[in-house]
C-alpha cells in the first residue's frame, strides 16, 4: 500500500513509457568513481554515496544512483554549486531532494542532493540495510524488478514502493 503522498508522486509518472531492467553492469562502479571525483572537486570534501541496484550489485535500470546527503543549513549552497556544474535540475523538492541527470559512456547517472534529516533519506538507509543483511530480501527485490521489466514507470515504481513499505513495516 502506498501513502497518499507516495501515490501522488507515482501518479505523475508516465503510464505509457516502458522501463527496461538490465543485468548488473560492473562498469557502473568505475563510472561512479569518476563522477564522484569530479563532484568532490566541485563541492569540496563531502559524502557521496552510491545507492540503488548498482550499489547492491543486482539487476535494475542500469543507471547509477548517486546521493549527496546534506544538512538543511548547507542545502542551497550545494544546490547552487551543482547547478553551476550540471545545469538545471530535473526535479526539485525544496530543502528535501533535487535530482540532476548526467550521462557518461551512455550510462545514465542520477545525482540526488538530499536532505539527510528528511524521512525519505532515513527510510532509504533502513531499507538498504535490510537488503544488505538479508540475501532473501535482496533476491526478492531483484526478482520484483525483473518481473516488472517492460512495464510503465508508474507501475514499476508503485510496485517498488509497495515492496519497500512492506519491508520497513
Amino acid at each position: 500500500m502506498l501513502t497518499p503522498e507516495q501515490q501522488e508522486w507515482v501518479n505523475h509518472l508516465s503510464d505509457t513509457n516502458i522501463i527496461s531492467v538490465l543485468p548488473y553492469n560492473p562498469k557502473t562502479k568505475t563510472i561512479f568513481k569518476m563522477i564522484k571525483k569530479d563532484l568532490i572537486n566541485v563541492l569540496g570534501k563531502t559524502r557521496i554515496s552510491l545507492r540503488g541496484s548498482t550499489a547492491l550489485g543486482i539487476a535494475g535500470q542500469g543507471e547509477i544512483d548517486l546521493y549527496i546527503p546534506i544538512s538543511n543549513r548547507n542545502f542551497n549552497v550545494y544546490l547552487d554549486k551543482l547547478i553551476k556544474y550540471l545545469g538545471q535540475p530535473g526535479s526539485v523538492y525544496p530543502l528535501r531532494r533535487v535530482r540532476f541527470v548526467k550521462y557518461i559512456d551512455d550510462i545514465k547517472i542520477e545525482i540526488f542532493l538530499i536532505n539527510k534529516n528528511h524521512s525519505d533519506w532515513k527510510r532509504s538507509i533502513k531499507f538498504e540495510k535490510i537488503l544488505r543483511n538479508d540475501p532473501n530480501a535482496l533476491k526478492e527485490y531483484e526478482t520484483l524488478k525483473i518481473q516488472n521489466d517492460g512495464t510503465s514507470p508508474r507501475n514499476y515504481y508503485a510496485k517498488k514502493i509497495e515492496f519497500i513499505n512492506n519491508m520497513l513495516s
